[in-house]
């Protein structure tokens, strides 16, 4: 667009958008970053006011990017066109970080480590930045691809430190992926400045009439301001959005065009590389005089060939691909197609052979399978169900077809596109599937109707593909099962679910070599009880037969749910450990998110909130890093234990809308849990029963035994003698059948609550100082001091009480621990007042980068661990010095309070 002086020095109604662009890139010269999404309709002028900006930015190196709408599903092609300029600095950065964007781009082979491309990138740009500061412009980013959508919030969002400013410029109404950047939305210009930019345009001269109305469909839009008058102002009055009809007048330019001219320009708008040695050779093969065509195409003013071929506007190249018949459309894309080289672009080419494509073609359907394969170990999850999505529409075998869909249907699933999956399962479901097929197609259900929230049927699903698979694939069958059982378990839906597989199970033919497993465990807790299913459960958990590896490791999730269940905090550690340097080493997110969670709700219950709060930083920051929502779990475990209440209840809100959001009964419970413990702990009795009633009435496996001795306390304290008995014999079953020192121990105390016996205190809190976790050893000490001092017995009571006090108070429990205090001060002792512990006043994050820089960690490995840069770092290093009164690293490492 340009303005009403036909240049860039002055936009019309325009001066608050480019005093926000000029500050940004002040700040850049400054040495300080930012980010900022142009917000907008079609032809509003995001474009303009982006060029405004690179114009502007004197003393700053520019990096343009463009979105494009046909390579919207290949994985990284938008972050590969940012890096490219500056590619240069790869050996600046870590290994693994330049292995991240080699793979990803397609310079080397193997599958990209995703939750490391987001820091890998803003490593790259801040190391361009030191030489000279940087403003990197991203238009049409509405067309980005996820995956580059993905890594360039991440980077958006950690940029301050650095002197690198991001722009984007993205069209309204559009799915936001940038949503999480500060925004600036722009809006029409007023009938005044509408004026001025008509007014500039000499040549045009129109009568007031004409002039109103077109003012009155342009509305205030300043591209449709240049484009509709041409149009001479006459007609009946258009109702169609304005895209459509500014699409319409760059169409109205291709009217005189030669053949040969709208041919080039069709093949320009079929490639969104822009790139000239491309599209040069497709022209020659399409037999374009080339000279004499794009001598007519600059003509219209639609295109700029250069080094790179530019549209003038993104609508201009749509309005010309709409422009262009089906057939001259195939011819372009196949000319490209054969122009586009085998060996360094085999997806694009594969692509671009798709849309030349009109009837089937076993040839190019093979070779998108083969792109959907790289496509899918490059992360371009979104791409590859693309790929294999025309791959079935242009199969000519019907069983090929099926598989094909089948198999686009998991990968739209993997993708989060739920929706899209169902279609292609209902798109093949009446085409005589065999039973591997229906097999298959169920399970897809299964996982839909758990993604989408929608459907509860999802395990039900599941269980039927098991019961198929039963007589023709027993290991497959039996996996089937578990994921039913597991997705209950997510869902809420534990106890008819399991019900039904373990039914089912029964289906499965019996293999004499096969070793117990995870199944087996199951189904004998359920038909016999604890005493006769804990022996099993730990063989399961330990078994290794013969393979050297742990029985669980293939459902690592149930696993930790049964070593809860069966009160073994050992075995339950030693599955944590293992997630966490598994999920490092093997880079897999979802891996070392689980084991992190896990470590932060251990941490909550040893009482080493050090531990809970740096696991709950880095899961927070690897879910950034792709793109997702941090965990729940640790996080309301921890602020339970520490006890304060409007912390805790404004994070319990925040987790119930999450669980409802996203249907999740095992978040519901672990909140009901946590609500008891945290009631508990504040002496509010009565809401404390409440909230433990819900969690051991869900019966979920190992939240209801863990909600036992909540129960019995709350029960006990509220005079609801029943209630406590009846939670007390089930606690104790589990307790005694599981012969640990937690379990034996807390059974102890709770039995201490129940009938008044100094035996079971002192019981108690023997077995606990066997236990790891601190928390319930305080407990104890804590319930015997109250039942002492109620005895009258001042003085025993004043060793627990301390032990208790002092247990709870350095792990900053603050709820349990105050009530010790209130008991001392009830024997005429007065407790130490709690002096401010370096977790009061960190955040979790400064927490954590303190903890790992006093075990020796430099700012660049700490960046690495952290997902930011090391000059964030450093700045949370600065406050972190000045929180603790402190003025360097070695003054840290000294530091005994930070539990390292």
């Amino acid at each position: 667009m340009r303005t009403a002086a036909g240049s860039r020095g002055s936009l019309v109604g325009r001066s608050v958008e480019l005093k926000v662009l000029h500050e940004l890139t002040g700040e850049v010269r400054a040495g300080r970053g930012g980010a900022l999404v142009v917000r907008g309709e079609a032809g509003i002028g995001k474009s303009t006011l982006l060029a405004h900006a690179r114009d502007a930015a004197s003393g700053v190196r520019v990096i343009h990017v463009a979105g494009a709408e046909f390579e919207r599903e290949l994985p990284y092609s938008a972050l590969h066109q940012l890096c490219v300029p500056v590619l240069g600095h790869l050996a600046d950065l870590p290994t693994r970080h330049a292995d991240a964007l080699r793979v990803a781009f397609g310079l080397a082979a193997g599958t990209p480590d995703l939750f490391h491309i987001g820091v890998a990138t803003l490593g790259l740009l801040a190391a361009a930045a030191r030489v000279r500061p940087l403003l990197c412009v991203v238009d049409d980013a509405h067309w980005l691809d996820a995956a580059s959508a993905r890594a360039l919030t991440f980077v958006g969002r950690r940029v301050a430190t650095e002197p690198i400013a991001m722009v984007f410029a993205l069209r309204l109404p559009a799915s936001d992926e940038l949503h999480e950047l500060p925004g600036l939305d722009l809006t029409g210009l007023t009938d005044a400045e509408a004026r001025t930019v008509l007014a500039a345009r000499r040549h045009l001269v129109l009568d007031e009439q004409v002039l109103s109305r077109l003012l009155a469909e342009a509305r205030g839009n300043p591209l449709a301001l240049l484009e509709l008058p041409e149009a001479g102002g006459f007609g009946p009055p258009d109702t169609s959005p304005v895209s459509t009809r500014i699409e319409r007048s760059f169409q109205a330019r291709l009217s005189a065009l030669s053949d040969d001219a709208r041919l080039l320009l069709t093949a320009a708008s079929a490639d969104p590389t822009g790139d000239a040695a491309l599209v040069w050779p497709a022209a020659r093969l399409l037999g374009i005089d080339v000279p004499t065509a794009s001598a007519g195409v600059a003509a219209t003013g639609l295109v700029e060939f250069a080094a790179d071929i530019r549209f003038c506007h993104p609508l201009a190249r749509s309005a010309v691909y709409r422009a262009a018949s089906a057939r001259e459309r195939q011819r372009a894309h196949r000319a490209l197609a054969e122009a586009t080289n085998a060996g360094t672009d085999p997806d694009r080419r594969a692509w671009h052979r798709a849309q030349a494509t009109v009837g089937p073609d076993d040839d190019v359907a093979a070779e998108l399978v083969r792109s959907a394969t790289r496509a899918r170990s490059r992360g371009g999850v979104v791409a590859a169900a693309a790929f294999l999505e025309r791959a079935a529409e242009l199969s000519l075998d019907p069983a090929g077809r099926v598989e094909r869909t089948l198999a686009a249907a998991q990968a739209a699933l993997v993708a989060g596109r739920p929706d899209r999956a169902a279609m292609l399962v209902r798109a093949v479901e009446h085409t005589g599937l065999d039973e591997f097929q229906l097999a298959h197609a169920d399970l897809v259900r299964g996982q839909v109707a758990f993604q989408s929230h929608r459907d509860e049927n999802g395990p039900e699903f599941m269980i039927r593909a098991g019961r198929r698979l039963a007589g023709l694939d027993p290991e497959r069958a039996r996996r089937c099962f578990l994921d039913a059982i597991e997705t209950s378990l997510l869902v809420g839906r534990a106890s008819g679910v399991l019900d039904l597989a373990l039914a089912a199970v029964r289906s499965v033919p019996a293999t004499a070599s096969r070793p117990p497993d995870v199944l087996d465990a199951l189904g004998l807790l359920n038909s016999a009880g604890h005493r006769s299913a804990i022996p099993l459960i730990r063989r399961v958990l330990d078994g290794r037969h013969g393979s050297g590896r742990p029985g669980w490791i293939e459902h690592p999730a149930l696993a930790l749910m049964l070593a809860a269940e069966i009160w073994d905090p050992d075995r339950y550690a030693a599955i944590v450990e293992w997630l966490v340097r598994t999920g490092r080493e093997s880079g897999s997110p979802l891996l070392l998110r689980l084991g992190l969670a896990q470590a932060g709700s251990y941490g909550a219950l040893t009482a080493d909130p050090g531990l809970a709060m740096a696991s709950i930083a880095e899961e927070e920051a690897i879910a950034d890093a792709i793109g997702g929502p941090p965990m729940h779990y640790h996080r309301i475990h921890l602020a339970a234990m520490r006890g304060r209440r409007a912390e805790a209840l404004a994070l319990f809100d925040r987790a119930t809308v999450a669980a409802t959001t996203s249907g999740s009964g095992l978040l519901t419970g672990n909140i009901d849990w946590a609500s008891a413990v945290l009631h508990n702990g504040l002496a509010d009795y009565p809401a404390a029963l409440v909230a433990a009633r819900r969690a051991v009435a869900d019966g979920t496996l190992f939240l209801a035994s863990f909600s036992l001795p909540e129960l019995v306390e709350a029960a006990v304290r509220c005079g609801d003698s029943d209630t406590a008995g009846s939670a007390l014999e089930s606690l104790v079953e589990r307790a005694d059948a599981s012969g640990t020192a937690t379990g034996l121990g807390i059974a102890a105390y709770a039995r201490g609550l129940v009938t008044g016996s100094e035996e079971q205190y002192r019981t108690a809190v023997a077995h606990l100082e066997e236990s790891p976790l601190s928390t319930y050893r305080a407990r104890a000490h804590l319930v015997y001091g109250e039942w002492l001092r109620r005895e009258g017995r001042r003085r025993d009571c004043r060793m627990h009480l301390r032990t208790a006090h002092r247990l709870l108070s350095e792990a900053g429990f603050d709820a349990f621990a105050r009530r010790a205090a209130v008991e001392l001060r009830a024997t005429g002792e007065r407790p130490r007042q709690r002096s401010p512990h370096t977790f009061d006043q960190l955040t979790i994050q400064e927490l954590h980068i303190a903890r790992l820089v006093a075990a020796g960690a430099t700012s660049s490995e700490v960046a690495a661990q952290l997902f930011i840069s090391p000059r964030t770092v450093d700045t949370h290093l600065r406050n972190i010095f000045r929180k603790l009164g402190i003025n360097s690293r070695r003054q840290l490492r000294h530091r005994s309070d930070l539990g390292a």
